[in-house]
């Protein structure tokens, strides 16, 4: 049976689900490089160019994993997922520099998906890569039609709170079957930042878990359906052009208003060019509100203890806000 080689990196959290569904509809064996760790780390940053992102590295890391395990790797270039927009400069020429930057790669995949001028490019791509494997039309349609099935449900649950961590593990279960978390939390905090960096345990250092632990509630950009993302992003002067960075700003402009959080952790990836735009906009709004902001910058070097100082701080912070609220400092 043939295999495909999907890295778990860059865009896995937002598409995975759909193409694991139409490749194994196709009666192709997909391949998951495994979660984030060390070793993969490390192959990254010695097979990527060094002015690279950090996530950039960690993909090419997951490659290096799949290589000589699989006859395809599937990259897919991304150059825009919504009208009018567009994907970070890195994701388009992704395949090209793992092309160039992994010895003995195998043959790469590398879908065109551009949906600038209209969203009909998506299917397109989709029955191009089917042909590409040298299947039937039937064959292609029948296997998209399950796939988008599929995706459906997996927006379904992020939309009804699941973390996409979890709702990849969930999506292809009866809904009858999935318990909901009703459970009280003492906080509800949002994590903002690009999905590779928020859904990667090992890059943020297990975040979202920790968090958890300390009974806190997380909110992440994919959960806010597109609706309110659209209706609050609007309200920047001019309009934004990048998709993933109109996500984190329309989704937390919309709980900050609506306080329907305490606070918020940006995490991002150190040299992140179109992070160091999202963070002012998101902190100005964050402040101009009353709502507690911090940033977590991480690259290769980032430690682990001085992470979790910052957390701890964070919440302790936010729980005296909440008891003591009326008991101000006099300081500002």
């Amino acid at each position: 049976m043939c295999k495909i080689g999907i890295p778990r990196g860059m865009f896995f959290y937002d598409y995975y689900p759909f193409w694991k569904e139409f490749f194994e509809g196709l009666g192709i064996e997909t391949v998951v490089s495994p979660k984030t760790n060390k070793e993969v780390l490390n192959a990254g940053i010695f097979s990527c160019v060094d002015e690279a992102c950090l996530p950039v590295k960690i993909f090419h890391g997951h490659v290096e994993k799949l290589r000589d395990n699989v006859d395809y790797i599937f990259i897919p270039r991304i150059m825009s997922i919504e009208r009018m927009e567009y994907c970070c400069p890195k994701v388009l020429g992704l395949p090209d520099m793992v092309k160039y930057s992994v010895k003995n790669v195998p043959q790469i995949i590398d879908t065109r998906i551009n949906l600038r001028k209209s969203n009909i490019g998506y299917k397109k791509s989709v029955y191009e890569t089917g042909k590409y494997l040298e299947k039937d039309l039937w064959e292609i349609r029948s296997s998209y039609t399950k796939a988008k099935k599929s995706y459906e449900r997996y927006i379904y649950l992020l939309n009804k709170g699941v973390v996409p961590i979890e709702a990849i593990k969930m999506y292809n279960k009866a809904f009858k079957d999935i318990n909901y978390s009703s459970s009280s939390h003492e906080l509800t905090i949002m994590i903002l930042g690009h999905p590779y960096v928020v859904y990667d345990e090992y890059l943020n250092m297990n975040l979202i878990s920790k968090l958890m632990k300390n009974n806190v509630k997380i909110i992440t950009p994919e959960m806010i359906s597109k609706e309110e993302i659209n209706k609050y992003s609007s309200k920047l002067p001019k309009r934004m052009f990048w998709t993933h960075g109109k996500r984190i700003v329309g989704s937390a402009f919309s709980l900050i208003e609506k306080r329907k959080i305490d606070g918020i952790i940006y995490l991002s990836s150190f040299g992140c060019g179109m992070d160091s735009i999202l963070i002012d906009l998101v902190e100005r709004k964050a402040i101009s509100n009353g709502m507690p902001f911090t940033l977590l910058t991480l690259d290769e070097q980032t430690g682990e203890a001085g992470i979790n100082t910052r957390i701890e701080a964070f919440i302790d912070m936010m729980k005296w806000r909440n008891k003591d609220e009326n008991n101000i400092s006099a300081f500002r």
